[in-house]
């Protein structure tokens, strides 16, 4: 039932992905990044110079077949078959589904088109899979490193703008960029499992809390002994290191738990040290 589940919302999120292609992206004849924009500028060069009209799917596919190879061998199975289904349905949705006349605006067409564009690659990602190419890609080297490279990934693509502006104009190119800006800012919005969440705890049932860390988010915990300042009695408080997208299902564990827990919490910027994570499937 829950693969069945993740299937749905794969089939949702390139559904979405295919929508915004045929109306924003097109509308606006804007260059999104990844393999999506490398298939378009593919098409577009066919076209416009050699006359060839060139079906999306068919570029899409042959671009994600090595990067698939790797994901499934050192990712995991499930993750790379849903990944897959995501790449064979987002073609051929966008070779047959027609887009929608909403507007003509350029510029609202980059905006609402980047933030569509971040919620289908998001929705594919919540449901255990990506939307193919870069995410590929930057899906394998953060399960490496454990850090996020979507700023990575942005900045390459830039450069294939780059190739984009020269051979059909700047316009475009820099309509493009803010494009896939826009959608970076909802991808890191909305899926935080490479981001980093600090936790200190003050509770006086930091043993059954341990506990529940442990069972929550696989990461163990480090006490500290102290004094409360107000009234001089003895606290303790546990320190730990989770993925943010662990963050709110921890919360409500810890506070059935002790309701008068003491929790803050601060994103990490940096960590330096063995982080294990939870494999993809």
């Amino acid at each position: 039932m829950k693969l069945f589940l993740r299937f749905l919302l794969v089939t949702a999120g390139a559904l979405l992905m295919a929508v915004n292609l045929n109306t924003f992206v097109h509308s606006a004849h804007l260059l999104p990044g990844g393999f999506t924009g490398i298939t378009l500028l593919l098409q577009e060069i066919f076209s416009h110079f050699l006359k060839i009209n060139v079906p999306f799917a068919l570029f899409y596919w042959i671009l994600n077949i090595i990067p698939a190879a790797i994901c499934f061998k050192y990712v995991g199975r499930n993750f790379t078959m849903l990944s897959l289904w995501m790449i064979v349905a987002s073609g051929i949705f966008t070779d047959f589904i027609p887009g929608l006349d909403v507007t003509d605006d350029v510029l609202l067409c980059t905006i609402f088109g980047g933030i569509l564009n971040g919620i289908a690659i998001s929705l594919s990602l919540l449901a255990g899979a990506t939307s193919g190419g870069t995410d590929f890609i930057s899906i394998y080297v953060s399960e490496k490193t454990g850090r996020s490279i979507w700023y990575h990934i942005f900045a390459g693509n830039v450069v294939i703008l780059a190739i984009f502006g020269l051979l059909f104009g700047w316009s475009r190119a820099l309509y493009s960029i803010i494009f896939q800006y826009a959608s970076t800012q909802v991808l890191n919005t909305l899926y935080k499992r490479y981001q980093k969440s600090t936790l200190f705890i003050i509770s006086d049932k930091t043993d059954e809390l341990i506990i529940t860390i442990r069972e929550t988010t696989g990461h163990d915990a480090t006490l500290f002994t102290g004094k409360g300042c107000y009234k001089g009695a003895e606290r303790k408080m546990l320190y730990t290191v989770i993925s943010s997208d662990e963050e709110e299902k921890l919360i409500r564990s810890i506070k059935k738990i002790d309701p008068l827990a003491f929790v803050n919490i601060m994103q990490t910027k940096m960590l330096k040290g063995t982080f294990i994570m939870k494999k993809q499937d």
